[in-house]
């Protein structure tokens, strides 16, 4: 630890100067502590472009709150055409595959797109732990 910390006046401070590296080593820590993965649900059909910002954000908002976030109406229209039945379906799949290594599952706004209704009954059915969340990310 660097005990060379100087005080507003520029004489040494080593005590001030330990307190401030400790607190930077256990920020430094505690990005790698543990983070349960959470499964982001919310709508992407519909107004496509705010519904992914949305899903972004909400994203953030695990990361903020210590989870690593999965989203996979983010991932899986990058290469999968929500558009084609087919696809779609295999999307859904993918999500539920990946809705399995998840802690959690969080489930964001008001409105339910068909996709999230099948999230939450496949979640309720699987036993797993839903919170549910307004648009600006408070929990109901």
């Amino acid at each position: 630890m660097s005990n060379d910390y100087r005080n507003s006046e520029g004489y040494p401070d080593p005590t001030a100067g330990e307190a401030l590296s400790r607190i930077a080593a256990n920020e430094k820590q505690s990005l790698r502590a543990f983070r349960p993965i959470v499964y982001i649900c919310s709508p992407f059909s519909g107004d496509v472009e705010t519904n992914v910002a949305n899903a972004r954000r909400y994203s953030l908002y695990a990361v903020d709150k210590g989870y690593i976030p999965i989203a996979p109406h983010l991932l899986f229209p990058q290469f999968l055409d929500d558009d084609n039945p087919q696809e779609r379906e295999l999307g859904l799949f993918f999500g539920n595959a990946l809705m399995s290594k998840c802690a959690e599952v969080w489930v964001f706004g008001s409105r339910i797109s068909s996709g999230m209704e099948a999230e939450i009954k496949r979640a309720k059915w699987k036993g797993y732990h839903l919170r549910y969340f307004t648009e600006e990310c408070q929990e109901v």
